[in-house]
């Protein structure tokens, strides 16, 4: 996707949030959105836990991220399940033969088609957790970029699941998302470059220089201001 895609996608998303907001609605947009964010991701939703421990599925995509959820909760193990009551990110690049969920990889992988799986947790309410899945139907497939971009989304998700406790969050999400595009915009102009070419250039910054994304183009953008004073 084209940056100029990206920011309108994400700007959809972002008006979603403003009251009043229908929760429901604004999730799924969310999770679609992801999906026709990220080239390496083909299926998403939220998971969440109760008070009483039971976990649900919200938004999802289609009923193949239903089916992979619902399975991680029947084995008791999984990505999903890791995200949501432990780590705080967890990413399989080859679901098939990740030794870390014997029952659960080889099942995904020959009955439901999934490659590879990427998941975030957050907090929203009082006493939930959230997972937000990302499927993929190929393996190593969700790379560097991917995963940045998906972060984004799935602040936004918390961010509508417990607006008071998590509008910072969606606050620095934005900010992120700007900074990028300003970054993008200076590089543009200054190699002659088109979007996606200078914002594939912003991204291999990061990857050579193992710094997140965020950071690069905040350098770039302080690099601009310093030197207009």
């Amino acid at each position: 996707m084209e940056l100029p895609e990206l920011i309108t996608v994400m700007d959809r998303v972002a008006l979603s949030l403003r009251y009043p907001m229908d929760v429901e609605e604004t999730l799924q947009g969310i999770t679609a959105a992801v999906v026709v964010a990220t080239s390496g991701v083909d299926h998403a939703s939220i998971s969440v836990t109760s008070s009483d421990g039971k976990i649900q599925t919200l938004a999802p995509t289609d009923d193949v991220a239903v089916r992979c959820d619902e399975l991680q909760y029947e084995l008791g193990e999984g990505p999903c399940l890791e995200a949501v009551l432990e780590e705080h990110v967890v990413q399989v690049d080859d679901v098939s033969s990740d030794l870390r969920w014997p029952m659960y990889g080889p099942r995904a992988a020959g009955e439901l088609g999934i490659g590879s799986q990427l998941a975030f947790q957050f907090a929203a309410e009082p006493h939930v957790r959230g997972g937000f899945n990302l499927y993929s139907e190929q393996p190593h497939s969700i790379g560097i970029e991917d995963r940045q971009l998906a972060m984004l989304f799935a602040n936004l998700a918390a961010a509508a699941l417990g607006w008071s406790r998590q509008d910072d969050t969606l606050n620095k999400a934005l900010e992120t998302r700007n900074g990028i595009g300003q970054a993008v915009g200076i590089v543009m102009e200054r190699y002659q470059l088109d979007p996606e070419r200078a914002f594939a250039f912003l991204v291999r910054t990061s990857q050579a220089g193992n710094i997140k994304l965020h950071d690069v183009a905040a350098g770039v953008v302080a690099d601009v201001v310093a030197k207009a004073r």
